[in-house]
């Protein structure tokens, strides 16, 4: 399934759950540098777009077109692998949590390179044998998700293909943001329904495992094992789970 089509699933209530971190967006936008046209594609609602430039946005999903808000950039249906742009149209191009749906990473990173002379990419770093072991939902809960970027390409070589560097984005405690890791601290979170039916991840495991890990990680609330083994976690303001940015 593409992401296009994942998200005509279960993008329904997106803007509910889905709302723009500051921190984060502070980042990304300045990575952008002191581009004025930007193209953002796989833009979703419209989040991370930058209300101080000129944005043409990119999104697959007709639902996902239809929750964006009145006055948002104007957006265009296509997908990152074939952009419907000229050349070098653009002073920056940007792809925010987006890269893991498309069908070739690859050539859709190429594409943003090929319209934009900046690229920034909001992207998770999913390389190595501890990946899912950084975050408790993942080693503890849902070891089915570890599973989901098999076979995908490494971020080194995402990274290579556009001559991009790589910076590691902090997750705050408190993020606005819905993300599937976002809510580290606050464990409660994924026992919501409309929590989780704004990230991808768990509709991609299916019903099975998702079930069973919220049921797993209830009973670990409410008998203090999730507070005994994550006790750690109340110190920290934010925490590295592998998010990064490619900025080329």
């Amino acid at each position: 399934m593409s992401g296009g089509q994942l998200y005509e699933t279960i993008g329904g209530t997106y803007a509910v759950t889905r709302r723009t971190e500051p921190r984060i967006a502070a980042k990304v936008w300045a990575a952008l540098g002191d581009a004025r046209t930007v193209l953002n594609v796989g833009a979703g609602t419209g989040s991370y777009e930058p209300a101080d430039r000129d944005v043409i946005a990119v999104e697959p999903s007709a639902l996902m077109r239809a929750q964006r808000p009145a006055g948002a950039a104007a957006c265009v249906a296509a997908v990152a692998e074939s952009l419907p742009f000229e050349d070098q149209s653009f002073d920056a191009a940007m792809a925010f949590s987006t890269v893991h749906h498309w069908q070739d990473p690859i050539a859709g990173l190429r594409e943003l390179r090929r319209v934009a002379r900046r690229v920034v990419v909001f992207t998770i770093d999913a390389g190595g044998t501890g990946w899912h072991r950084r975050f408790w939902l993942t080693r503890d809960y849902l070891p089915e998700a570890a599973g989901l970027l098999t076979g995908r390409p490494s971020l080194t070589e995402q990274a290579r293909a556009i001559g991009a560097r790589i910076e590691p984005v902090l997750i705050p405690w408190d993020c606005a943001d819905g993300f599937f890791e976002a809510y580290w601290r606050r464990p409660e979170a994924y026992l919501d329904d409309h929590v989780r039916r704004g990230v991808s991840v768990w509709a991609r495991v299916g019903p099975e495992a998702e079930q069973r890990a919220v049921r797993s990680l209830c009973n670990d609330l409410v008998s203090g094992r999730w507070a005994e083994r994550n006790s750690a976690l109340v110190a920290l303001d934010a925490a590295e789970l592998g998010l990064r940015l490619l900025i080329a």
